[in-house]
């Protein structure tokens, strides 16, 4: 690591193998007694200004150190991440997160309920995070914690069953059940991305009776998928088009600080990353794949591997592809997360499972405050290094290699292909108190 990055008589940062091993520095103990640990679940694809709204407004309400559980190289969306997730990590550092932790290639790109379930067991796992901040539109958590115990009623699972025996897709069959069981008022917490999002991180939450506290954060400016509202912030998925389209308008939805390390990444040719650069080998793994190969992923059920089967043998593109397998009850998101899974190799075995160790992406001088409590609270390993995995399980060591041959596929994605290994070569970022711009 360079010499720029050191912190004289704090910390020593030395590089043994194909990491960093990383002394942290000594926190008096009443310094820990007041912290107070927000954890978020975000994917900061990229990281924009509504996500540094979303963390001042979680520092207003007396976090003194932050959290965030980030997907890693592919999102939930079903496709790449517009940038590597290292650099993506930077983003949030300069941003007001002080550490970042890995959410596993698995869950990363699963459905809701299994994002969630993932995300706030990591958060869970580190045995001393106090609040859980979300984005919401309602921005009600009161609100939200109501509603989640209604939606687990006896009555509401039979209302949803029945609609789901019509044929219609989860979604559509979850908020046509609240709105006949629960009322309106439900129905629309449904509707938005983020809320509906919530509710599975509130679920998600009782089922492992954690002591996290939950704290709603309005969300301002343009929804999910949004281009921009009157006097609020790009969505994320705005600002992905303006960067595929070369569109130099992304520079004005990003803090300063991200727009210069995704200018670095641009000028290093790594990003921003196409998933149409993967169209190929993708379409090419599909062809290859047998329905029994479809029935292993997650997800499947009533025969769904034969349309998935049929629709990889006659398309001729990925959006041929999404179409051809799209259906009233398959919605086009849960069929290109399903042929995401399959082109990467994951498995509802793989889902099935919680994430094994708690892998740092990176931190700075707060972050590494929060490292020295989890050193008495942690459930899980905290990975570091890549030296780090061979004590692990059998299930993490598995979950590791499959996260490193994933990211060898990402580096394809990249505008300047990268040959394999980045997951062993690209270091944690370590970012020093005179670099935070907060």
């Amino acid at each position: 690591m360079r010499d720029d990055l050191r912190e004289k008589g704090k910390n020593i940062v030395k590089k043994r193998g194909y990491g960093l091993k990383i002394s942290i520095r000594t926190v008096p103990d009443k310094e820990l007694i007041r912290m107070k640990i927000a954890g978020i679940i975000a994917e900061y694809n990229p990281f924009h200004s509504g996500h540094a709204y979303h963390i001042a407004q979680t520092r207003s309400a007396g976090a003194t150190h932050i959290v965030a559980v980030m997907s890693g190289n592919f999102v939930q969306r079903g496709e790449p991440a517009i940038l590597e997730k290292h650099a993506r990590a930077e983003m949030a550092m300069r941003g007001g997160v002080d550490l970042v932790l890995e959410l596993p290639v698995p869950w990363c790109c699963a459905r809701a309920q299994d994002f969630a379930r993932a995300g706030i067991s990591l958060l869970h796992a580190m045995g001393c995070v106090d609040l859980l901040s979300f984005g919401s539109e309602c921005g009600k958590t009161d609100l939200l914690l109501q509603k989640v115990e209604d939606l687990e009623s006896p009555q509401m699972s039979a209302c949803l069953r029945g609609y789901l025996d019509e044929g219609l897709s989860l979604p559509t069959a979850r908020e046509k059940a609240a709105a006949q069981c629960l009322g309106d008022e439900t129905a629309s917490l449904l509707r938005g991305a983020n809320d509906a999002l919530a509710l599975e991180y509130l679920r998600a939450l009782r089922a492992l009776h954690s002591p996290i506290v939950p704290l709603a954060v309005g969300r301002i400016g343009a929804q999910h998928d949004e281009a921009k509202s009157e006097g609020g912030f790009c969505s994320a998925s705005h600002v992905r088009r303006l960067l595929l389209q070369n569109d130099v308008q992304w520079r004005e939805s990003l803090p300063a600080p991200s727009a210069e390390i995704l200018l670095r990444e641009i000028e290093r040719a790594r990003a921003p990353i196409s998933y149409r650069a993967l169209e190929p080998a993708v379409l090419a793994h599909l062809r290859r794949l047998t329905p029994a190969d479809f029935a292993r992923l997650p997800d499947i059920s009533e025969g769904l591997e034969y349309r998935l089967y049929d629709a990889a043998r006659s398309a001729i593109s990925l959006e041929t592809l999404f179409d051809a397998a799209k259906t009233k009850r398959y919605t086009h998101a849960r069929i290109r997360r399903l042929m995401l899974h399959a082109f990467l190799g994951i498995t509802r075995e793989s889902t099935a499972m919680s994430p094994p160790y708690l892998r740092v992406l990176g931190f700075n001088e707060r972050g590494r405050e929060i490292l020295r409590r989890m050193r008495s609270t942690a459930k899980l390993p905290v990975v570091m290094r890549a030296s780090d995995i061979r004590p692990l399980s059998a299930a993490g060591q598995y979950i590791y290699r499959l996260g490193a041959s994933t990211t060898d596929l990402f580096a394809l994605a990249m505008p300047k292909s990268r040959p394999c290994g980045m997951e062993q070569t690209e270091n944690t970022v370590c970012i020093p108190n005179e670099k935070l711009t907060h």
